[in-house]
């Protein structure tokens, strides 16, 4: 029997959805429920909930036969235009880790590169397998298990990918160019002490895609992308 979503606590509200916490089955649990949008005919409306939950789905499991680490996913409830997927303990969101130890870590360099291997690994991974998150911000990245992140890291261990709701399955390059991009305007704005970490990470990300020759190609596509950005920024 599915547990009454009132019984879960509110915990976060965006323009698409609400986040809920409290427990199924015995485990901890967040529920992503897709509220409806009363500007929108109610037929098309639930035609697009349903379509989001599921390439939101179809990210994830395809993000973990990648390697990556996302949370499991319990239950799929289109009708209730809900998805029941595991609460990761022990974790902070990776914006708040960075506010907290940039400005009084001693070794920044350290601290930097750590997130620039975690991270440029992850994206490489994922655009490898074709997936395109949407919304690469450190707000959407989760770091676990980091009290000896100074010794060591480890991609698996440290880095949890999290919110795939704008993410879809795009083997496009402009589409790839445009997720890097979302990223460093995102640092930008939130991590501007920081302004080296953008590079970090695409160096590492550039290591690590494995098609080489692919790579030049959404790194020139990344370029244009960047230059029509500027543009943008220029003209308002």
């Amino acid at each position: 029997m599915l547990n009454n979503i009132k019984d879960f606590e509110l915990i976060a509200q965006g323009a698409e959805a609400r986040i809920y916490k409290g427990t199924y089955l015995g485990k901890l649990t967040l529920i992503k429920e897709r509220f409806e949008k009363k500007y929108r005919h109610p037929d098309l409306d639930i035609r697009l909930t349903k379509d989001r939950i599921k390439a939101e789905c179809r990210a994830i499991l395809r993000a973990k036969t990648a390697g990556i680490a996302t949370p499991a996913i319990y239950l799929i409830n289109l009708e209730r235009r809900c998805i029941y997927m595991e609460y990761i303990q022990d974790a902070i969101i990776l914006k708040d880790f960075l506010d907290k130890n940039v400005l009084k870590e001693a070794n920044i360099d350290h601290l930097l590169n750590f997130i620039a291997q975690g991270l440029g690994v992850l994206i490489a991974k994922l655009h490898l397998k074709n997936i395109i998150h949407g919304d690469l911000t450190t707000s959407n990245i989760l770091l676990k298990n980091i009290d000896n992140y100074i010794e060591k890291y480890d991609v698996a261990n440290n880095f949890v990918i999290i919110d795939f709701g704008l993410a879809h399955i795009e083997s496009n390059i402009e589409d790839k160019a445009v997720d890097l991009y979302v990223l460093e305007r995102s640092l930008l704005s939130a991590h501007s002490e920081i302004p080296s970490l953008f590079s970090k990470i695409f160096d590492i990300y550039q290591i690590h895609y494995a098609n080489k020759n692919q790579c030049k190609e959404i790194v020139s596509k990344y370029k244009e992308v960047q230059l029509r950005g500027r543009k943008r920024l220029m003209i308002g």
